[in-house]
């Protein structure tokens, strides 16, 4: 437990005289140390990680995460930023900050969700206080759905109860039977609390493939009319995101109340991905792993990847996804 390892560390500072000591005397030390260490927050959150509904985000320090980590996603790049930023800098949100991040797989959704977790808690996605859903593991079946319901509000109860500053990440929101996430409605709404819990500062995440052929078809458009994807506009697509997630019926928005009530705070589109992109996630990757970077090996991961339309080829069909594994056949010991 975190606790006991922060006061195992606490223990470690002290004077190895110690041993000396008669073993009632040592007990009354060690329990005069652990009362100080508990009574202490900011001496406590030295040695285990801390919820705080104060703590800080350093614009910089996300700006850097997602210039060199994300690729061809100027549009989510601005959103995220903005949003996640101007929302923890906010001593009094009028409600939570709910992101709804859409696009085909391998665009980097899920690595914004990672960014997002890292730079507001140290443990990132293993923190105490972030907490992921996967829509067909932990609600494969839908005649369990009114159970779902109950369970899914309890752990937000729950979990907001301990930690204001919870973060809450739906993944595969597109394969989620659809009316389970409006349980969660009454969170996500204008309350200053419900039941004496105040849901005002968490953050929710919802990703989804819904809406990526939409996503696709304004990007297409744009290249075809020769005009480069930094033109497109979060206005070229953001209404249109919304409204196919609300009428997709294979959507875990389908007719949802989060549209429906605009508390969505943002739709944001994760275009797809060229060529010239697969090249730099590769390059990270290597650099990653502690490998010089050849150019040569990276031209040949990415002319293994397939794109699409089918004449065209302008698009990956995987993303960034599948870089990484075809990457091993290279360095494979």
């Amino acid at each position: 437990m975190k606790l006991g390892r922060a006061a195992l560390g606490l223990l470690l500072l002290a004077p190895l005289a110690v041993r000396a000591v008669e073993p009632i005397s040592l007990g009354l030390a060690l329990a005069g140390v652990l009362t100080t260490y508990i009574s202490y927050p900011r001496l406590y959150c030295l040695f285990a990680e801390c919820c705080s509904p104060k703590r800080s985000l350093s614009r910089e320090a996300l700006q850097k995460d997602l210039d060199s980590k994300l690729f061809g996603q100027h549009l989510a790049k601005k959103v995220i930023l903005n949003a996640v930023f101007g929302f923890i800098s906010n001593p009094k949100p009028k409600k939570p900050l709910t992101l709804s991040l859409h696009g085909w797989t391998g665009t980097g959704k899920n690595f914004v969700s990672k960014i997002i977790a890292e730079n507001i808690y140290k443990g990132g996605l293993n923190s105490d206080y972030v907490h992921l859903f996967v829509a067909t593991l932990h609600f494969p079946h839908i005649s369990n759905i009114t159970l779902y319901k109950d369970q899914l509000q309890s752990w937000i109860r729950g979990n907001v109860s301990a930690c204001a500053r919870s973060i809450f990440i739906f993944d595969e929101m597109d394969k989620m039977h659809a009316g389970l996430i409006d349980a969660i409605k009454p969170y996500l709404d204008y309350y200053d609390n419900l039941d004496g819990v105040s849901y005002q500062k968490a953050i929710f995440i919802f990703l989804s493939n819904a809406g990526a052929e939409r996503i696709t078809d304004v990007a297409l458009d744009f290249w075809r009319s020769g005009k480069q994807r930094e033109e497109i506009e979060l206005k070229d697509m953001e209404h249109a995101l919304s409204v196919s997630a609300f009428n997709n019926k294979n959507s875990g928005f389908w007719h949802s109340s989060l549209i429906d009530r605009n508390l969505i705070d943002y739709f944001v589109p994760f275009l797809p991905l060229e060529y010239k992109h697969l090249k730099m996630c590769i390059r990270v990757e290597m650099q990653s792993r502690g490998y010089k970077v050849d150019e040569d090996i990276v031209s040949r991961v990415a002319e293994e990847m397939t794109f699409f339309p089918k004449e065209e080829r302008v698009f990956s069909d995987k993303g960034c996804k599948t870089v990484f594994t075809k990457l091993d056949y290279y360095y494979d010991d």
